[in-house]
């Protein structure tokens, strides 16, 4: 379902020349039409393609998976000035979903193992002071510690840290993907291997047959390839659709797949390497 239908600028006042409204897309931007349940933003970097996501996040006032929000992590102090001039468009609004930058995930890896071991520590304190009393006062003031203790077990196994990178990413996006949200995913590829993006793709799927939303920021030809999606490019200046085949990320690698030995041949021949 597209619940975010657009984003728009509110007035067509000139913008400052400080960043993040110095970037050619953002001088650009008139409005985005969100016309498919998954949207996905394409570019070379420093195209503008994050900060683009990020200041939708920001509008939208999107919660984090990381260890700080939106509107108070101090990485996005210059972007929240540029979602103030952006106006949105629903078509049902929502609260759920999250935004996620692949940096916020190791924040957010330390915070649940910090979090595991406060929870393991006020049970051993229960213990220690509850030694004298029955039974039942121990559980009863054990209860809140172990609830809270079994939900992160049930959501994340013996524990994000416990896993690679990989693994621990995937378990996330199966723990905290549900129906009827809005999902801000900036290159949610980099830690998942190519059999492991086209599950996400399976994932991302399901998702969508449960009235959910999705803009991606990515360089995977794998999630560039979504049945359906619209891609985004923000190369040359402006914000605007493209197809899959016209993409230089797909023509790439595609043609380095069929010609490996031609492309090292002569970037080993060269002083590209």
């Amino acid at each position: 379902m597209i619940h975010l239908r657009s984003i728009s600028r509110k007035t067509s006042k000139p913008l400052p020349e400080t960043f993040p409204f110095h970037i050619p897309i953002i001088r650009a931007l008139d409005s985005i039409e969100f016309t498919a349940d998954i949207t996905l933003l394409v570019g070379e970097n420093g195209s503008g393609k994050s900060t683009l996501l990020e200041a939708i996040a920001c509008a939208v006032g999107s919660i984090t998976v990381g260890s700080s929000s939106v509107e108070t992590d101090p990485t996005l102090a210059e972007v929240r000035a540029l979602a103030n001039h952006f106006k949105l468009t629903w078509n049902k609004r929502t609260h759920r979903g999250f935004f996620l930058r692949s940096e916020d995930f190791f924040g957010f890896v330390k915070h649940i193992a910090q979090t595991r071991a406060d929870l393991e520590s006020e049970l051993k304190r229960v213990d220690r002071e509850y030694q004298d009393r029955s039974a039942k006062a121990r559980g009863l003031a054990k209860m809140p510690f172990a609830r809270e203790l079994g939900d992160l077990q049930q959501y994340y196994g013996e524990g994000l840290d416990a896993q690679s990178h990989g693994e621990s990413y995937f378990k996330l996006f199966n723990a905290r993907f549900v129906p009827d949200g809005l999902y801000l995913l900036d290159e949610p590829e980099m830690p998942l291997s190519p059999s492991r993006q086209l599950s996400f793709l399976n994932m991302l799927n399901m998702l969508v047959g449960q009235n959910a939303q999705f803009i991606i920021a990515t360089h995977s030809p794998i999630l560039l390839a979504y049945p359906g999606a619209t891609i985004l490019s923000c190369d040359g200046g402006q914000v605007h659709e493209v197809s899959y085949d016209e993409l230089e990320h797909v023509n790439i690698t595609r043609d380095f797949l069929n010609n490996r030995e031609s492309y090292l041949r002569h970037l080993m021949s060269s002083d590209e390497l």
